[in-house]
């Protein structure tokens, strides 16, 4: 693969776009482009497989962020956001995906091992919200006591006080 340095280009997203859906027909969906941004929304049996050929085929060399969304009772599901950047094929485009994790099943494959960075980010996920992330080589508590038993940023936690 080429990883020559390029300078921003507009229609990089569109590109990008193009690629992501030719090559998960049916999983992912890019709802919205911008200048240099690209959202999906993407089926969770192929969220790894998305993030690995993102790292391999386009070049997208950092995971800046993995967080964790709680919709709430309502919606019954959870979501795990991943903020993943280019800085050299696509030098600035920052992909944002969205995958959907039912309260039923809080399981989701690691990508620890496709970027290390995400090893940290995975773990404080797993720990604020619950989300396991199958195959992560140490999930384990980064910020609360090994005595919690909960998962402090879920919406049916409650706050001592309150009702």
């Amino acid at each position: 693969m080429d990883l020559t340095v390029r300078e921003y280009q507009e229609g990089w997203e569109s590109e990008i776009k193009s690629k992501l859906e030719s090559q998960f027909s049916g999983k992912l969906t890019v709802t919205k482009t911008e200048t240099r941004r690209v959202y999906a929304q993407v089926d969770r049996s192929v969220s790894k497989a998305v993030c690995q050929y993102l790292h391999d085929e386009l070049s997208f060399e950092h995971c800046a962020t993995v967080i964790g969304v709680d919709l709430g009772e309502a919606e019954q599901k959870m979501q795990v956001v991943y903020h993943i950047d280019n800085y050299t094929l696509y030098k600035g485009v920052v992909v944002e995906l969205t995958v959907d994790v039912p309260y039923d099943d809080l399981h989701i494959e690691t990508v620890s091992d496709i970027w290390g960075g995400a090893n940290w980010h995975e773990r404080e996920t797993w720990e604020l919200f619950g989300i396991v992330f199958d195959n992560h080589p140490r999930l384990e508590r980064l910020l609360t006591p090994d005595t919690y038993e909960f998962f402090p940023f879920r919406k049916s936690y409650k706050l001592r006080g309150s009702q």
